[in-house]
């Protein structure tokens, strides 16, 4: 444990056992729980930004960092009730971010989107905020401009009221970590609307801008998303001519997928759809990243792989088609992280056309895991009752190993493996016999 929080704290702080007399399993489970706090706020800030909220869910976080932050409770049962009321509280926020979303910008419909094709005056945006990506194009309209998207903005295309914008033209790059070399190349102006935004290089520093809550040292940080220092900047930058011939695909939601819950049905019953994976979550610059790429390649070609968040940049680029014998699309963008609650909506009009319950379907989660959203996520999930997740690349630091042990009895929870093996448990296959031993002289 790592707690520095009170006047009593050592030097260095608490490591071994509290002063306070908190043990180290506590403080995991704590650090949990405040974890996806801080995903259920950034999603609650968002939805706040559009007009939206939620009573409910801000008292669940006042409460939540008065049961944490200030050692008034050293129960396990209460802080695991916690987190699971915390997972509740995600969905909730999700529910009410996808509300914000679909009624402002419409329900997302599929497309593909150019990739890396980048040409004239240009401003390229990255973060999450899609309600400011719309300010931004509606005071370009009439500017001789083009706008681009980053990462997790990639999701703008497939919504209505974005897409009518013929200036936004596409995505460039891939996950929020590539943005130091990216930013670097891309001339033009960019715009940095929430967290996984990296301090600049002094290459591209006086031509980068944030909005909202999110700031940069040296940067020019664009209030009440009055864009002008950034569509004059974009003005005085030269064009860009970036030829590419490249696509990625985007825009699913539930509601358009669930416009083929027949044929879906069908297809898994007549044994056309063997599987749903869930392959979702944050991507990252750490090695073990590739298990995901690995895996979705090795997914057989009667199975759907839904996804959400910018671990798809990892597999995104695969060309996989539709299920053998039907219009079933093998690959489902479902957008970005906030909208991991189309899976849910998803999984449960599975379960009610099938009726069972979810961890009954054909269906296996596999997460990647970088910061507090994806946690938040993950407690999502476990409030809803799914199990036998698969985390990874590593299982998060600040869980002790009877928190991971806790997890696993009550849930499944387990770290990742390898992914062929993975991927054969999931299939409820045989793994290969191993190789016989050599036998002892």
């Amino acid at each position: 444990m790592d707690c520095n929080q009170c006047e009593q704290t050592p030097e260095g702080g608490c490591t071994v056992r509290g002063v306070c007399g908190k043990e180290p399993d506590i403080n995991g489970l704590q650090e949990l729980v405040v974890y996806g706090l801080k995903g259920i706020s950034a999603y609650a800030t968002h939805a706040r930004d559009m007009g939206y909220r939620d009573p409910d869910v801000d008292a669940l976080v006042h409460e939540a960092l008065y049961s944490t932050l200030t050692n008034v409770n050293f129960s396990t049962e209460d802080h695991v009730d916690l987190a699971m009321r915390s997972g509740k509280a995600a969905v909730d926020v999700m529910e009410l971010l996808d509300e914000a979303h679909t009624t402002e910008l419409g329900v997302p419909e599929p497309t593909e989107v150019p990739q890396n094709a980048v040409e004239g005056k240009s401003i390229l945006v990255t973060g999450h905020d899609l309600y400011g990506l719309k300010q931004l194009l509606e005071q370009t309209e009439d500017e001789p401009i083009n706008v681009y998207t980053h990462s997790e903005m990639l999701p703008a295309h497939g919504y209505p009221e974005l897409a009518t914008f013929d200036h936004l033209k596409g995505n460039v790059g891939g996950a929020w970590h590539d943005q130091r070399l990216l930013f670097r190349d891309f001339p033009g102006a960019i715009v940095g609307t929430t967290n996984c935004v990296q301090p600049p290089t002094e290459e591209y520093r006086d031509r980068f801008f944030t909005t909202g809550l999110t700031g940069l040292e040296g940067v020019e940080s664009i209030d009440d998303y009055a864009f002008g220092p950034v569509i004059e900047r974009a003005t005085e930058l030269p064009a860009v001519d970036w030829e590419s011939n490249e696509t990625v695909a985007t825009g699913f939601h539930h509601e358009p997928v669930l416009d083929q819950l027949d044929e879906i049905v069908e297809a898994v019953e007549s044994g056309k759809l063997r599987r749903f994976f869930v392959v979702a979550g944050c991507d990252g610059p750490t090695p073990g990243r590739d298990y995901y790429r690995e895996l979705v390649k090795t997914i057989p070609d009667d199975c759907v792989v839904l996804t959400t968040s910018c671990g798809k940049f990892r597999f995104n680029d695969l060309e996989m088609g539709t299920v053998p014998g039907t219009e079933i699309p093998r690959y489902v963008d479902l957008g970005q992280c906030n909208n991991s609650i189309s899976t849910v909506k998803i999984a449960g009009a599975l379960a009610e056309a099938f009726d069972c319950g979810v961890n009954d379907l054909p269906l296996s989660v596999v997460l990647s895991w970088f910061e507090q959203k994806a946690i938040a996520v993950l407690l999502g999930l476990l409030h809803l009752g799914v199990e036998d997740i698969r985390l990874g690349p590593t299982v998060p630091e600040f869980l002790t190993e009877s928190n991971v042990e806790l997890l696993h009895e009550e849930f499944g929870l387990q770290p990742i493996g390898e992914p062929e093996t993975d991927l054969r448990e999931m299939l409820g296959e045989p793994q290969p016999a191993s190789q016989a031993q050599p036998a002892d002289d």
